[in-house]
């Protein structure tokens, strides 16, 4: 019967600096989010800027080309004034790997 008497809840002092320690975690817990956040930013310019860097040369060889085609890519001038006549098949093309053992057969 004693046993029922006893509380183990915590009382009104200890509630409230459980209270003000889970306000500050969670506030810490935020701040270091922020942190991380903008850390992996900062991260993902520096490697979007780098590899932008490093692919400037191929941007500039591209567009060249794209000029120095002048949109011939739909002419005849592609294909060096070849005219290919003939139909197409599309389909697949299924293969049988056929062993040594198998071809002395």
């Amino acid at each position: 019967m004693a046993r029922l008497l006893i509380s183990n809840s915590p009382s009104l002092p200890g509630r409230i600096i459980g209270l003000i320690v889970t306000a500050a975690l969670i506030v810490m817990g935020l701040m270091f989010s922020a942190v991380l956040l903008v850390v992996i930013l900062i991260a993902g310019l520096i490697a979007f800027s780098y590899i932008w860097w490093k692919t400037r040369a191929v941007r500039k060889q591209m567009r060249e080309h794209q000029q120095a085609m002048g949109g011939a890519a739909n002419d005849a001038d592609v294909f060096n004034g070849k005219v290919y006549e003939g139909e197409i098949i599309e389909g697949e093309v299924i293969s049988k790997v056929v062993s040594m053992e198998e071809n002395k057969r």
